[in-house]
């Protein structure tokens, strides 16, 4: 049987996965730079991880920045009309 940290609470199972500093979910990239290096994977993986950093520096997890993204190119008006007046 494993022990647990007694601080330990499973309040804490909602916080962000890191890799030290960096958002995890940006360790795909990472991986991909690791087994084949070369410039371009290299920058691959300084965007995502960028790219992560600034959706966090802002409140945004990635789901959530892209229904804003969504949200914002769809405009604040939407029309639409009911499927049996079609």
């Amino acid at each position: 049987m494993t022990s647990f940290k007694s601080d330990t609470h499973w309040r804490d199972s909602a916080r962000v996965p890191r890799f030290f500093v960096v958002d995890a979910r940006a360790a795909f990239p990472l991986v991909l730079f690791i087994l084949h290096i070369s410039l371009w994977t290299f920058i691959i993986a300084l965007v995502f991880m960028l790219f992560f950093s600034t959706i966090e520096r802002f409140g945004f997890t990635v789901k959530i920045f892209f229904r804003w993204l969504k949200s914002f190119l769809a405009g604040p008006h939407k029309t639409c009309s009911p499927w049996w007046k079609e």
